[in-house]
């Protein structure tokens, strides 16, 4: 990325708010700035290996059926990219 010293807007978290703001800014402006302190983006929708390798577990899981409904994030059309929405089948 190359580097600048002006942008038209800075975004500090890359959670899904953050992400979202960063979307709809870089809709109207040429030069956004989105800044995470974590080493991934995603805040609460998020996966890591908490506890074993290969076991993934959701950082905050409380956050993903808001993802999901959103229509927002729906006209993203995030699977194009790679998101694959999982429903358990038996509800935790």
């Amino acid at each position: 990325m190359p580097k600048r010293d002006d942008y038209d807007a800075v975004v500090v978290g890359a959670g899904p708010n953050g992400l979202a703001a960063a979307i709809a800014l870089s809709r109207q402006f040429n030069a956004v700035l989105l800044l995470e302190a974590a080493k991934t983006i995603g805040g609460g929708v998020r996966s890591a290996e908490l506890t074993l390798p290969g076991f993934n577990h959701d950082v905050c899981s409380t956050i993903q059926p808001l993802s999901l409904a959103s229509p927002f994030f729906r006209q993203l059309n995030l699977p194009q990219y790679g998101l694959e929405w999982i429903q358990p089948e038996i509800p935790l």
